[in-house]
């Protein structure tokens, strides 16, 4: 079997976050339109505007579920392959412990995410309205404490780095999206108490904006593009080390 030409080789990986959020706002985007289509029915919220999570605890349950499982595992493996592309040299490596460290973090931060809303798929609001609401917050709270994990071990990143702007491009769109979302999340759990329609709003809002989260995991691993295992590794050197990166630039 012939070998994937490297230019080629970065779609190995790029498909996950492309997969993932096609997924994710295909679903979203199905509930959404079977509700109008259905009527705009009111469910247990009794409020104009559909919460998702009531959608999804009706007759779209296997969907919500499917979509949920896809996403949680693709939104991990996003992190997962990014990691493993840094290591290997495709991707930029660590040049300090901290980085590292901050990677894992924002993976473990990733994977509590996933199982979050995983879990609350399963724990419908109409039969387990507890273990719902616990599920959602684990997951707004993994996820949001990934994306802080990823933003900072990227601002990390020595500027002297020759490909440094397409890195700084990647982690100041996380961090706008990312602070966009946990600003929306807390006026979403302040709404939730006192004005559910403005709330439910919110929470779509918040749903299709993690789509464009993911999305910003296709450019970090498309620059991967053209890169040969170990070539990155060897040009700049790893962890505790920015000696070759200096005489390059000198």
């Amino acid at each position: 079997m012939a070998a994937i030409p490297l230019r080629y080789q970065h779609w190995t990986y790029v498909w996950i976050p492309l997969a993932t959020a096609a997924m994710w706002f295909c679903m979203l985007w199905a509930m959404l339109i079977v509700w109008l289509a259905s009527d705009r029915p009111r469910y247990k919220s009794d409020e104009r505007i559909a919460y998702i999570s009531d959608i999804g605890a009706d007759v779209l349950k296997p969907l919500f579920i499917t979509g949920c499982a896809i996403t949680g595992v693709g939104f991990f493996l996003c992190l997962v392959v990014e990691r493993i592309l840094r290591n290997s040299g495709r991707l930029l490596p660590n040049m300090r412990k901290r980085e590292r460290v901050f990677s894992i973090l924002a993976i473990l931060g990733a994977l509590i995410g996933g199982a979050g809303l995983l879990f609350l798929s399963i724990f419908d609001i109409r039969r387990f309205s507890g273990a719902h609401h616990a599920f959602l917050i684990v997951f707004i709270v993994g996820v949001g404490l990934s994306a802080i994990f990823s933003i900072i071990e990227y601002s990390w990143i020595s500027k002297e780095f020759p490909r440094y702007i397409h890195i700084k491009i990647a982690y100041i769109a996380k961090a706008i999206i990312a602070t966009t979302l946990i600003l929306l999340a807390i006026v979403f759990a302040v709404t939730f108490f006192k004005e559910h329609n403005v709330g439910a709003i919110i929470e779509w809002i918040i749903a299709f904006g993690f789509t464009f989260y993911i999305l910003t995991f296709y450019y970090d691993l498309v620059q991967s593009k053209n890169m040969e295992r170990g070539e990155l590794a060897a040009r700049y050197g790893g962890q505790g080390s920015q000696t070759n990166v200096m005489t390059e630039i000198a």
